[in-house]
């Protein structure tokens, strides 16, 4: 059976990969949006094992409105990439400051 302990050291070890995938790269954009989502993902699974524990689907919808927002930013952070590559042939971190204006 899952414990509540298992629950959260599993949500707990997703959310440092997100950290560490953050804080560690410097270089990728898109390791860096990965890592975000991890982080979003965790705190979605949080939501719902607490919902699950609790008897109450106040998590569970927070969690969906979650997973809908990280979605749709990754997808909206995806196209602008996309355009940047278009542009500039390259997505770094070192030429990110071209775009100020």
């Amino acid at each position: 059976m899952i414990t509540q302990l298992y629950c959260e050291n599993y949500t707990f070890l997703l959310f440092m990969i997100g950290v560490l995938g953050i804080f560690l790269n410097q270089k990728s954009i898109i390791i860096i949006i990965m890592s975000l989502e991890i982080m979003f993902l965790s705190v979605s699974f949080n939501f719902i094992f607490f919902s699950i524990y609790l008897d109450n689907l106040v998590g569970q919808l927070f969690a969906l409105a979650i997973l809908t927002v990280a979605a749709s930013e990754s997808s909206i952070g995806l196209a602008i990439l996309v355009v940047y590559y278009r542009i500039r042939n390259t997505i770094t971190i070192e030429l990110m400051t071209l775009t100020k204006g």
